[in-house]
This record gives C-alpha cells, sequence and structure tokens, in this order.
C-alpha cells in the first residue's frame, strides 16, 4: 500500500521486524560541544541562548576574549577517531544497532552538507565525512546503522526568522532541515532515523508527514527503515514508529506500543565533559538493571557514550560497555529477539523480570538469594518442567512452592574474592 501523508496512514505501517529483535543499541553524542566539553551537549545555548553565570564564566577563564562558539570548530578535530575501533567495541557491547548525531541543535552537520557551508566536518573541524566513515565501519559489523538529527538549530536566522512569524513561514524547514534529511537518506541509507528538536513548532511546520510518506513510498530504505516519535510538538508518545516519549522514559507498566528507552552512561550530560567523576557515570549494575527492566516491558534499550572532541571514547565508558557485552554473551538468549511474558516482574522483595521466547519463559534475577533458593510465584510447573541457569552446565532441581509458583534450587556458587557480576536468567521450560 502507498502511505498517505497523514498520521492515521502513516501509523498504520508496521515496524520492521528487525528493530524489535535487536534490543540494544548504542547511541553517540559527538559534534562541537565536545570541544568545550563542560556542562552538557547544551553548551552553545546555556552560554549565549540564556546567558547563564557559570557557563559565561567557564568561558571566561579558559578563552581568549570575545571567543564565539563558530571558533571551537576547528578543535573538533577528530584526530583518534578509528571508526572500525568503534564498532568492534558496539559489536562486542552486544549492540545491534547504533545511532550517531548527524546533527544536534548547534546545527554543525557531521558530513558535508551541501545545505550547511562551513558549519560542518568536512569544510572545518575533522575534514572528514564522519556520518560516512562510521557507517563504513559499522555495516562491515553487521550493526544496523540509525541517524540521529535535530529538525531545529538554537540560532539559525532562518529559523529565528520563522519562530519570529509564530511559525508561519518555512524558510528554515524548505531550505535547511529537509534538504538534510533527504541527503542523510539517499546518500547512506540509514536503517533509523532519530528524529529530534521538534518541540517548538507543530508537524505541520516541520513537513513532517510528507517526509515520513516519501521515506515509506519511495525513498531507497523503504521497507527496512525505522523511525521514532519526536516530529513535531505533540507527537512525541503518539505518532511516528517506535515511541521515545522522553529521555530516560521508564513506563511503569507494558505499553501497547514499541518504544524504546535512551540512557547515558554518564549521569549529567550526554556529550563528552573532561570533569566527569566517576561517581557520575552508571556502574554495571545500573546498567542491566535498566536494560532487563526496559526488555520485559517490551522496550529496546539504547546506552549512550560521548567522545572526546579527538574521537576517543573514554575508557571508563568501554569498561561498561564490555561489561555488559560480557553479561550479554552469557544470558543473550533472554534478551535478543524476545517478548514480554504475562507477568512482566514479580512482585517480591527479590526482584525477578519476566521475558519469553514461544513457550519458553525467562526469569531473569539481578541478586542472588541468600539463601541460594529462587522463588518464582508466577510461572506454574507441570511435571516435565525443566530449568536451566544461562551459562551453567546441567539441570536445576525445583520443588512447587506451599504456596504458589516453584522454589528452584540454585548451584552452590563458590565464594570469591571479587563481587560476583550481576544478573542471572533461569531458563524454564514446560511452565504455564
Amino acid at each position: 500500500p502507498r502511505y498517505r501523508p497523514d498520521w492515521a496512514s502513516l501509523d498504520a505501517r508496521p515496524l520492521p521486524a528487525w528493530f524489535d529483535r535487536a534490543k540494544v543499541g548504542v547511541f553517540v553524542h559527538w559534534g562541537v560541544f565536545s570541544v568545550p566539553a563542560w556542562g552538557s551537549e547544551w553548551f552553545w545555548w546555556h552560554w549565549q541562548g540564556q546567558h547563564d553565570a557559570a557557563y559565561e564564566r567557564f568561558v571566561r577563564r579558559r578563552f581568549p576574549p570575545g571567543t564565539t562558539y563558530a571558533e571551537f570548530a576547528p578543535q573538533f578535530t577528530a584526530h583518534d577517531f578509528q571508526p572500525r575501533q568503534w564498532a568492534e567495541l558496539f559489536r562486542q557491547a552486544g549492540a545491534r544497532y547504533v545511532v550517531l548525531t548527524t546533527k544536534h541543535h548547534e546545527g554543525f552537520t557531521n558530513w558535508g552538507s551541501p545545505v550547511s557551508w562551513n558549519w560542518n566536518s568536512v569544510d572545518t573541524g575533522p575534514h572528514r565525512d564522519l556520518v560516512g566513515e562510521l557507517g563504513e565501519a559499522l555495516r562491515e559489523s553487521n550493526l544496523r546503522y540509525g541517524l540521529y538529527h535535530s529538525l531545529m538549530e538554537w540560532f539559525h536566522p532562518l529559523y529565528l526568522a520563522d519562530k519570529q512569524s509564530g511559525f508561519k513561514t518555512q524558510s528554515f524547514v524548505l531550505k535547511k532541515t529537509m534538504p538534510e534529511l533527504y541527503d542523510l537518506v539517499l546518500k547512506y541509507k540509514p536503517d533509523l532515523i532519530w528524529s529530534d528538536g521538534d518541540w517548538e513548532a507543530p508537524d505541520s511546520y516541520w513537513n513532517s508527514t510528507s517526509f515520513l510518506a516519501w521515506l515509506y513510498n519511495d525513498s531507497p530504505v523503504k521497507d527496512t527503515v525505522v523511525v521514532n516519535d519526536r516530529w513535531g510538538r505533540g507527537c512525541s508518545c503518539r505518532h511516528g514508529g517506535f515511541y521515545n516519549c522522553a529521555d530516560k522514559y521508564r513506563p511503569g507498566t507494558l505499553p501497547d506500543h514499541k518504544w524504546e528507552m535512551c540512557s547515558s552512561l554518564d549521569k549529567l550530560s550526554w556529550g563528552y565533559r573532561s570533569s566527569m567523576s566517576l561517581a557520575e557515570v552508571m556502574d554495571d549494575m545500573s546498567v542491566l538493571q535498566e536494560l532487563v527492566q526496559t526488555v520485559s516491558l517490551g522496550g529496546n534499550y539504547l546506552l549512550n557514550v560521548g567522545p572526546t572532541k579527538e574521537g576517543v571514547i573514554a575508557p571508563i565508558f568501554q569498561e561498561r560497555l564490555l561489561a555488559l557485552g560480557r553479561w550479554l554473551d552469557t544470558n543473550g538468549e533472554a534478551i535478543y529477539e524476545s517478548q514480554p511474558w504475562r507477568v512482566q516482574m514479580e512482585n517480591t522483595t527479590d526482584t525477578v523480570w519476566y521475558t519469553s521466547k514461544g513457550p519458553v519463559v525467562f526469569a531473569i534475577f539481578l541478586l542472588w538469594p541468600r539463601d541460594s533458593f529462587l522463588h518464582l510465584c508466577s510461572p506454574i510447573p507441570s511435571p516435565g518442567t525443566q530449568v536451566t541457569l544461562l551459562g551453567y552446565a546441567g539441570t536445576l532441581k525445583w520443588q512447587k512452592s506451599p504456596g504458589k509458583g516453584m522454589l528452584i534450587t540454585l548451584p552452590y556458587m563458590l565464594p570469591s574474592p571479587l563481587p560476583p557480576q550481576s544478573g542471572w536468567a533461569v531458563k524454564l521450560e514446560g511452565v504455564k
């Protein structure tokens, strides 16, 4: 069927199956904001949009008087950017897709956009097509490629003029936003478009529905491309492909629409901060908790890193990503391609989350029970029920518990000088 440029038609498009199967992605926030590397990726706005005193003080202390934001661009060098190393790291982290910022609200494009003269990574800074280079490396590693793109730009004169008119004029959309979106799709054939920066104006101003109709009907990626829900004020959580709803969104119960939770390893920022401390970085346990909770509620988990201006992913971020990858090597069967079960979490003191694959149920528990007995209230066992622990050879003994559900005897784990990894999954066959 051909899709019409209206939400009723566009929202009826089935979501390409690869996205729900993938479950785990890595988000990368990289741009000129990686040069001051302070506060957050909203640096320019806080400094010159809001005239935040802390930002003004920071610039006074660190840069010559009269410095402009544009002068940061040549220092965005990407000298140490090795796309194949990034791709390998993300693959080892267990990611099935990667989303890169092609352009944040600052307007600087990480490819040679024909409508971003001199404010792009080919004309200045790295003098490289960052979007293209990473895409090539990811495809060699069989990872899906997503492009983040901000519809708006804080200080673009055409955008400011349209805003002044109450968004009655569309010069910015016609001369900047749309040409860039079409260029990205035709040049890089992305698997995913992660739209943002939509909230100030309605989707009619952005021409979102006509772009999406072209994307779904006639673009080179019409059958595989997935999009999110940020296409204009009021669209979030209502229209588009999968729903983001809000940054770090956590629904309390199972939503009836495919969704994604995006989270950042640096708890205070999406872009790189040189002043980041260890306490401000998510620990392994928190990452697992978010992943398991998200997937059991039918979501995908998109975990963000902010590289440095040279293109280095901080060792602490690499360490966290590799720890996630090791956990997924053992327990990925309970995550990838799974579906929510009839019960998503056990309402007991020990947090247990469920996923399923056909008749098989997985119970994922984040803390090892003190007495090594795992009590599950929700599954109804049968005489033929089999229980195994992922990553452990052999089957586990279980019995019907006196109340309801089942009591599983976990293997005896040798005391270790290191704290055990957290998060284990038992596979239940023959339960209802």
